[in-house]
């Protein structure tokens, strides 16, 4: 017993020895476990699993012979092929009282010790690993072994006796198995189970990911995603590409299946939003992104993989005289494994379910299922306007719901999905009426007039298909002015947000609107840009929130986005605000309002509000600063000049809609002469101390101006402590509506003094004549 207790457990110097292989093929052919447990591979791996089990459960079956309790048990005998052997204590000739009673005593110390060890194979990070797999994989085996174990629970007194392991704890860590695992296995060497499991033949669902060693082969995508999530990312490859490329890697590294590689990516995705699932007040990307991580990168990686396999394998059949006449449709390794993965993520239902946000697009999910199931046939219209009261019973919608809709919507699988053992509550009470029509998108593709209820209805209801966003987009460029307003707030509401199908449909609209083209007609003096004014800003408020600045990023849009954006900033920075524009809502729009609202998507676009030692705190000082315009734009121009040269860009322009019109021309940072200028202004006053301000020029009057406008309240305050008089109040208003006047200047002669103005406002707050207070109000 003591020397089972000292070399069961350390396997990893077993493991990897060199005569491992032979070692276990060795134990198999003496112990015959493969036959036992009637498995037919004889796998290292799968051998190590026997024979550990076999161990304990023959410790088992001796603590329990020991004590006479194997009648009690169903096979009133061993499994195992073992007998009785007598030792030279037990002969006749060296029997006598003393010797008796040590024997005794031997005896029942061998019980107790044995069943001791069998508690520590059940805990022992490795062996309890090793014995999961066995329950899993050998359920009828196991089931065996569990009987006989509560009998050992319930009648042992050696058991009892036990100043180590108690009954309960014995069956607790029997029945537990899956927690005890959660917790140890977390710190098992990847090396010893990587060699337990072989090729992953015996890995299970539940034990494999969930917490697991094993999970930590694809780690780095978890990583990869804490990354993506960190603010605005400047690349020539957005997220879908990078993701992809990490994902092929880890399988081929690991050596790992398809089906493998696709759960993890959706398992790591899916603890992402269950990290982001509380929605928290404040200016970081939260739960759309992570959903949009979620259901629209992870299943374009997912798609870019599948179909990037199976393009080659059908080029490979084209080429191939042998097979002139074979079907195309070819499904390669890569959606098998996709379709088996998907089917093992309903095992994870902590991690299925869905956030408040989203319950009621997941119960629709099902609803979908169910309905398909009943064989009722029914449009997305009946989905549009279906309400709680409208949805079967017990309809439970999860995420795993919005995943498979996701595969569908780009074909990765088909409504046989919806057939898949235990994917819906196929008992569900579908309701016989049909809810009445309400406006939605059904609507909008059936003729309907973009009402006001219509209006709203879109914006709050994502798109389901890219038919319907491309006709918005056409109501967008050819519609009435007060059409295409609307048609750019529909594109900025739900389907940005959560059209998780087409969100990169929806992206490259909003860049192309924003990018209208010189029209042939046009003769003006001023930038064709300043008519689409109030157009412009629905659509700057409509993506400045966090979340979908960052879903820009993930589509690895930043740059084109920035390219847009720089004209706009260029044109209604260098306009003075002398006329405004009427709004929908009575509001006024100026030129300043709309330069304000694209320069500050601008300066996010770059971490504008990251301290500059960021560049230099390396190892190495960069080539070139990637929070620059300039740098925007040369990763803007090389994304372009190399779109549509490889494989996997034919893919993406196959997916594309063919009336996207996008300005294909690279630009530079000479064509915005206003930018390129405060741009230089910004990294002298980072690098230098202010100066060169003259009294009496332009910059001097607007910085003047802007002081007078920040503390005049503090100036009224001091003014109405000394005046006696009626004419102060009308001085102090004619002074309000100088400033005013002063400041109706381009918005570039105001950012030319604005850093002016912050010195000037810090150095009287350090002398003491400005309180910290009022200057911070």
């Amino acid at each position: 017993m003591e020397l089972l207790r000292r070399h069961a457990f350390p396997l990893k110097c077993q493991i990897n020895g060199l005569n491992y292989q032979k070692i276990m093929k060795s134990i198999d052919d003496v112990l015959h476990l493969s036959l036992i447990f009637g498995v037919q591979v004889s796998e290292p791996g799968l051998l190590l699993v026997e024979f550990v089990f076999s161990i304990v459960w023959q410790l088992l079956d001796a603590s329990l012979d020991d004590e006479g309790l194997l009648e009690l048990t169903p096979e009133k005998r061993s499994i195992w092929p073992t007998v009785t052997q007598d030792m030279e204590i037990d002969t006749a000739d060296n029997f006598n009282e003393a010797r008796s009673a040590h024997h005794d005593v031997l005896y029942k110390g061998n019980t107790m010790i044995a069943i001791e060890i069998i508690g520590e194979f059940l805990q022992n990070k490795v062996t309890s690993r090793i014995l999961f797999l066995a329950r899993r994989n050998m359920p009828s085996h196991w089931e065996a072994f569990i009987q006989q174990l509560r009998i050992l629970a319930a009648k042992s007194v050696a058991l009892r006796n036990s100043k180590h392991i108690t009954p309960e704890k014995l069956l607790q860590l029997t029945s537990d198995t899956h927690n005890v695992l959660s917790r140890e296995c977390k710190r098992i060497s990847q090396q010893v189970l990587h060699a337990v499991m072989g090729d992953g033949s015996l890995t299970s669902p539940s034990g494999q990911w969930h917490g697991t060693s094993p999970s930590a082969l694809w780690l780095p995508i978890d990583m990869f995603l804490e990354d993506a999530m960190a603010g605005p990312h400047v690349a020539a490859s957005g997220a879908i590409d990078r993701l992809a490329g990490l994902v092929k890697a880890l399988q081929a590294v690991n050596g790992t299946t398809w089906h493998d590689a696709f759960l993890g990516l959706w398992i790591a995705a899916l603890r992402l939003v269950q990290r982001e699932r509380d929605i928290i007040e404040g200016p970081v990307p939260r739960l759309d992104t992570c959903l949009c991580m979620l259901l629209s990168i992870t299943t374009l990686v997912v798609a870019n993989i599948v179909e990037e396999e199976e393009s080659e394998l059908i080029d490979e059949t084209d080429g191939s005289p042998s097979n002139p006449t074979k079907e195309k449709q070819t499904t390669g390794r890569c959606r098998k494994g996709l379709i088996s993965s998907l089917q093992m993520l309903g095992d994870y239902e902590a991690l299925l379910s869905p956030p408040q946000a989203v319950c009621s697009v997941a119960n629709q999910a099902a609803a979908k299922a169910i309905m398909f199931h009943s064989g009722r046939t029914v449009g997305n219209g009946y989905y549009e306007c279906m309400s709680i009261t409208d949805m079967p019973m017990n309809c439970s919608g999860n995420l795993r719901h919005l995943i498979i809709e996701a595969c569908i919507s780009r074909n990765l699988l088909d409504t046989s999905a919806y057939l898949w053992p235990g994917y819906v509550n196929v008992r569900a009470n579908i309701p016989l009426s049909v809810p009445s029509q309400v406006p939605g998108w059904s609507s909008l593709m059936k003729g309907s007039p973009l009402t006001p209820t219509l209006i709203n209805a879109l914006v709050a209801t994502p798109a389901s298909s890219l038919p319907e966003i491309e006709k918005i987009y056409e109501i967008a460029t050819k519609g009435s002015d007060d059409e295409k307003i609307s048609a750019a707030s529909i594109l900025c509401g739900a389907s940005l947000v959560r059209g998780w199908n087409i969100q990169e449909q929806v992206v490259l609209f909003i860049i192309s609107l924003l990018s209208p083209p010189v029209p042939a007609d046009y003769s003006g003096s001023e930038s064709h840009l300043i008519r689409y004014a109030p157009f412009f800003n629905v659509l700057l408020v409509g993506i400045s929130p966090v979340d979908c600045i960052q879903i820009f990023s993930l589509h690895g849009m930043v740059p084109l986005l920035a390219g847009a954006l720089m004209p706009l900033c260029e044109v209604f920075g260098s306009t003075a605000p002398n006329g405004s524009w009427t709004l929908p809502t009575g509001e006024e729009l100026t030129s300043h309002a709309v330069f304000s609202n694209a320069f500050t998507i601008l300066l996010m676009l770059w971490k504008f509000d990251h301290p500059p030692v960021e560049h230099v705190m390396r190892d190495a000082t960069p080539v070139g600063s990637e929070r620059s315009p300039d740098y925007l734009l040369l990763v803007r121009n090389s994304k372009l000049s190399a779109f549509g040269k490889s494989a996997k860009d034919h893919l993406k322009i196959r997916r594309m809609s063919k009336i996207l019109n996008f300005c294909m021309e690279p630009i530079f940072m000479d064509s915005f002469p206003k930018l390129k200028r405060w741009y230089r202004q910004h990294q002298k006053c980072i690098a230098s101390t202010l100066s060169g301000l003259v009294q009496g020029t332009t910059v001097h009057q607007i910085v003047d101006a802007l002081l007078n406008m920040m503390f005049r309240k503090i100036g009224r305050a001091a003014q109405s402590s000394t005046s006696t008089t009626s004419g102060s109040s009308s001085s102090s208003a004619s002074g309000a509506e100088d400033i005013l006047a002063r400041l109706k200047v381009p918005a570039w002669d105001i950012l030319e003094g604005a850093p002016y103005v912050l010195d000037a406002a810090l150095t009287a707050c350090a002398h003491g004549r400005i309180a910290p207070r009022e200057l911070a109000t």
